[in-house]
């Protein structure tokens, strides 16, 4: 798990600036995704090629059996979605300090200041440094959210057709130097499909509360505007 701190560190630096839907979508990624997969499916698959079993005693054919079946290793594919998912929300995460770091400059300016009229005051933060998703902030956390539906709908697909969602006990090859059609044989099927299953359920959860977010930011920002703009009026 030491090779995650960093990340999570990172990630959990964004909790205050995300909305409730944002929040509970980190929660899944630390404790569903990060936490599982270094405490337990890194144990499950970390034998799935020195304990495949070929009916061939052919140099190199078991080899090439196992690059047929994984491409790439199911733990590494995992951490490769993990790390492609949490960059829109890390690249959101520099935009906000970028602009907590610009306001906070800003406040100090007011505050040197003894006539502060015609002086550009700070939008996004108050005095106490809260952050409130407007403006180019919002379009910034949307445009994240959009691109982390984006990548979780491409990492679901490339699993499935990478793949599939059942781990197959039995897999046959041809592939050179295999001599005749070997069949070789993994270990743990039935366990290493119970962990395919729940990361791919993560996976659809962590989905479907991006697209959640969409509209909870939405309403948010209309509800908000429906209260703003009755001032507004004449």
């Amino acid at each position: 798990m030491g090779e995650w701190g960093f990340l999570s560190k990172l990630l959990d630096k964004v909790q205050s600036h995300s909305t409730v839907i944002g929040k509970v979508w980190m929660t899944v990624l630390f404790v569903f995704r990060i936490m599982v997969l270094g405490a337990g499916a890194e144990k499950v698959w970390g034998d799935e090629q020195s304990k495949m079993v070929c009916n061939t005693k052919q140099p190199g054919c078991t080899n090439v059996c196992y690059d047929k079946a994984f491409p790439i290793s199911h733990i590494r594919f995992w951490t490769l979605q993990i790390i492609f998912v949490a960059t829109p929300t890390l690249m959101y995460l520099g935009h906000v300090l970028h602009v907590v770091h610009k306001e906070k400059k800003l406040r100090q300016h007011l505050h040197s200041q003894a006539e502060r009229q015609g002086v550009k005051v700070p939008k996004y933060t108050d005095e106490k440094g809260k952050i409130d998703i407007k403006g180019g902030l919002l379009a910034s956390y949307m445009t994240s959210v959009i691109v982390k539906i984006l990548l979780e709908a491409g990492f679901i697909a490339g699993q499935y057709y990478l793949y599939g969602f059942v781990m197959v006990p039995k897999i046959e090859c041809t592939r050179y130097p295999c001599p005749y059609t070997v069949e070789c044989f993994m270990s743990r099927p039935t366990e290493k499909t119970v962990f395919i299953i729940f990361m791919l359920i993560v996976s659809c959860v962590s989905l479907l509360l991006n697209l959640i977010e969409i509209f909870y930011l939405i309403g948010y920002r209309s509800k908000k505007h429906q209260l703003v703009c009755p001032f507004n009026r004449t």
